[in-house]
């Protein structure tokens, strides 16, 4: 056989065998899978995995949450059929990116698996590759390994290292896994190489995101590491003119990044074409679906061809979110890092709770942002209410920035840019950052409200402790908040974090203990008033949102939190 070229003498419909730069492989030309196995029997894809995935290339979404049919991708917008790629693209090095033998199964890859917790799910007669160990191990561009070692990395992470083979070979992707763990990355790389592999036409690569935050920060990636290889990428998404965004996107990036909201407003109005959308993300989709996206999920997916190929990272793995996952996947293989079947927060993260009442914490907060093991700072600060979030920010002067939702977008995104440079030391921000937002370096969250929901607690203090580095989160627990504190107990024990005693005792009370004066962790902290202060200039005896700052000049926090 001539190298490059395919033959499917011996072998059952529709299987194919290939030969391109001296390896052997196999190709469903009907699914697009493609493995090392010599397949035998039926040339049929491999049974649904248990739970109801596995749906034909129609995608039915009949009896899914979703509701409707989507046994024709033509509604609404006419999607084209996608069509596996020609022989001749394997012997260009890739097609579906299978180029080298560490796609096997092998024991050191199930080492790997299991000293990095991963815990993978392949349908009946498929084999879940190995991880890729190195970055070289996936035969990306040289000039795109250049843009890794220039950015720091030494060596992909686990949702990498297992995701690319995966995502590399064709396969329909599920990856639960914690945020901060890289995913970015881990679907970006293989996306390049879909898009080089294809020729590089206009939105091949479709990712969407449930707020502008993280749609941004996929953005950025994108910028970093498509430049190397000459691949442009545009971000849609709402409370942003659309003028510039539309002529964007007519400039044909090969990568589009979206909300879900803005793109449907593209669709509706028919200024974007997702017939070449081969390789569809979405990220954060449980976020997507607790916000209410599933309509337009649906009618953004209907728009895309229906034999694309489709990667869904969550963080939560609810019912709900199965449901959903089955009806829009093709046999994927599920990756699991680390405990998904229970709420579990990180354990590079110090957690420390003290229980305080509203007065005692706003004088608290000054306290822990100054604490030497937190040195230098740089904080992220969450409020439940947009007007305390105003106070504390006017309260600390220009080391603080502020994000809620009555921001404009050109505000949020000069505050989240100071942040990140360290021009501001801290962020103050209500739950639209809690989730999706990626700093570098953030080595301190506070919970200076505890949040409405336990799994909100562990979104918000996933903002520190990312990418395998340490953080540390610190929480003023209300004496009214003792159902909160019982969930609290269990996520702090799985962690494997000291737990309070005055926490343990309010969460037998139930909560409403009230009053006191420190309590919790820090007792005899007292409040600050008069003299002393910080900065020498003290907080006299108001609150944030009561007497204001008297008494004492007005030494803020630019006075106690070093510049980095």
């Amino acid at each position: 056989m001539v190298e490059g070229t395919c033959s499917s003498a011996g072998l059952p419909a529709p299987w194919q065998e290939v030969r391109a730069e001296g390896l052997v492989y196999y190709w469903n030309t009907e699914t697009n899978v493609t493995q090392y196995e010599r397949p035998v029997g039926g040339g049929a894809p491999p049974p649904p995995l248990g739970g109801g995935f596995g749906h034909d290339s129609s995608r039915d979404f009949g009896g899914s949450s979703f509701g409707g049919q989507y046994d024709d991708a033509d509604g609404g917008g006419g999607a084209q059929e996608y069509n596996a790629p020609p022989p001749d693209a394997y012997a260009r090095g890739g097609g579906l990116g299978v180029t080298n033998l560490n796609y096997s199964a092998t024991d050191s890859g199930d080492d790997y698996r299991r000293k990095n917790e991963i815990v993978v799910k392949s349908p009946p007669g498929l084999q879940c590759p190995d991880p890729m160990f190195d970055f070289k191990m996936g035969n990306f561009p040289r000039s795109l390994l250049d843009a890794v070692y220039q950015a720091g990395y030494t060596a992909p992470t686990p949702i990498q290292a297992q995701s690319w083979p995966i995502a590399l070979q064709g396969y329909d992707l599920i990856s639960v896994a914690k945020t901060g763990s890289g995913k970015t990355v881990g679907y970006l790389f293989p996306g390049i190489m879909h898009i080089q592999n294809r020729g590089g036409g206009p939105c091949t690569v479709l990712a969407l995101a449930p707020t502008r935050e993280l749609a941004n920060q996929i953005q950025e990636e994108c910028l970093k590491f498509g430049r190397s290889v000459n691949i442009r990428s545009v971000c849609l998404y709402g409370g942003a003119p659309k003028g510039g965004q539309l002529r964007d996107l007519r400039s044909g990036p090969q990568i589009v990044i979206a909300t879900p909201g803005r793109l449907n407003d593209f669709l509706e109005a028919n200024q974007v074409d997702l017939r070449n959308a081969s390789y569809v993300v979405l990220d954060e989709a449980d976020r997507m679906l607790d916000m209410g996206f599933e309509p337009q999920i649906r009618k953004i997916l209907a728009r895309t061809p229906t034999r694309r190929q489709t990667l869904f990272f969550t963080a939560t793995w609810p019912r709900a979110v199965v449901r959903v996952a089955s009806a829009i996947l093709t046999n994927p293989i599920q990756v699991n890092i680390g405990d998904t079947e229970n709420l579990v927060a990180n354990k590079d993260i110090t957690q420390v709770v003290e229980i305080c009442t509203g007065f005692q914490k706003q004088n608290r907060l000054m306290d822990v942002l100054r604490m030497p093991q937190y040195q230098p700072c740089k904080a992220i600060v969450f409020c439940s209410t947009k007007r305390m979030c105003d106070q504390i920010g006017r309260s600390m002067g220009h080391n603080a920035g502020v994000i809620h939702g009555d921001k404009e977008q050109r505000e949020r995104d000069y505050i989240l840019g100071q942040f990140r440079s360290g021009r501001c030391q801290v962020l103050v921000a209500t739950d639209v950052a809690a989730r999706g937002l990626d700093i570098s370096d953030v080595n301190l969250v506070v919970n200076f409200d505890f949040p409405g929901a336990i799994e909100d607690y562990v979104h918000r203090i996933g903002r520190t402790g990312r990418a395998g580095k340490k953080g540390n989160a610190h929480t003023f627990l209300d004496p009214n908040e003792g159902n909160m504190a019982r969930k609290l107990l269990k996520i702090l024990r799985d962690a494997q974090q000291e737990v309070p005693r005055e926490v343990e005792e309010l969460a037998a009370r139930g909560g409403g203990g009230g009053g006191g004066g420190g309590g919790g962790r820090f007792r005899g902290g007292g409040s600050r008033g008069g003299g002393g202060g910080f900065g020498g200039g003290g907080f006299g005896g108001g609150s944030f949102g009561g007497g204001g700052y008297g008494g004492g000049g007005g030494g803020r926090l630019r006075a106690f939190l070093p510049r980095p």
